[in-house]
């Protein structure tokens, strides 16, 4: 209840049973959740499925073996070691899909973009556009957070050589396809890179939003307003190998994030 709501009933009806409805929307609220908790109670149960996920023996066989090998500038760390969830606003107008974790990145740290240099890459663009609230990712106790932005993956284990198998990418849809579910607030949806586009697709496949995928052609900046009322936007990768090339610099990927934010109407 609001103050004014409050004080308008104190007036008319009195303290005492003001105080009385107070306690009823209490119990209200706990044995009917708000629509928000609601959302956060279905993305804590995705992420734990996430997390307790088998179906690919050769991806955790490939991810617990990074993780006790390790990487010389990283022995110190305790490495995640598990499939991957999604983080970022419940309440997200923007959903980000990327490809899968890296290995010494989010399978090192257990939070997607974090500690390699494509999260170094993108989160500095996502801070100034407001969707993050610092530029620099580093692990899951850093104090980063999103707003209006949620970053997913369509394969929630790092793959050898970054190559999933087309049946691993299909063993991870039901993660991907939970947490969707979740978010109803969607207006956007960018995806870096090609398998990331796809993944999206197949997904909109699945649920009947298109009849097939080669109508949508991947490209960077690609921008289609989809049958379910989203806009699908395309992007390179942040990866070292197109950002270090100049395939995709910081001008290019800040213009993605524009063109998201203001069709999300967030600007």
């Amino acid at each position: 209840m609001g103050s004014a709501p409050f004080e308008e009933m104190t007036r008319r009806k009195g303290f005492g049973h003001c105080i009385e409805t107070a306690f009823a929307w209490r119990y209200y609220d706990k044995v009917c959740p708000s629509p928000l908790t609601q959302v956060k109670t279905q993305l804590e149960a995705a992420r734990q499925r996430i997390i307790d996920c088998e179906l690919c023996p050769r991806l955790r066989t490939y991810c617990i073996g990074i993780g006790e090998t390790k990487r010389r500038a990283y022995l110190d760390w305790d490495y995640w070691a598990r499939p991957v969830p999604g983080f970022g606003d419940p309440t997200a107008r923007v959903l980000i899909v990327g490809l899968a974790p890296g290995a010494h990145g989010a399978n090192r740290t257990g939070r997607p973009f974090t500690g390699d240099g494509a999260g170094y890459f993108m989160y500095p663009v996502l801070y100034n556009l407001g969707f993050a609230t610092q530029p620099l990712a580093t692990s899951r106790e850093d104090g980063l957070k999103l707003r209006g932005a949620w970053i997913a993956s369509v394969v929630r284990c790092a793959p050898p050589a970054d190559k999933p198998m087309p049946q691993e990418v299909r063993n991870c849809a039901v993660h991907f396809r939970a947490e969707l579910a979740a978010l109803r607030r969607l207006r956007v949806v960018v995806c870096l890179g090609k398998i990331a586009w796809d993944g999206y697709l197949t997904y909109l496949l699945g649920e009947g939003v298109i009849e097939r995928r080669s109508a949508y052609a991947f490209t960077h900046g690609a921008d289609y307003l989809m049958p379910n009322g989203l806009r699908l936007m395309g992007s390179y990768h942040p990866s070292l190998r197109n950002t270090n090339t100049g395939r995709l610099n910081e001008a290019m990927f800040t213009r993605i994030f524009v063109k998201a934010r203001e069709a999300a109407g967030l600007s």
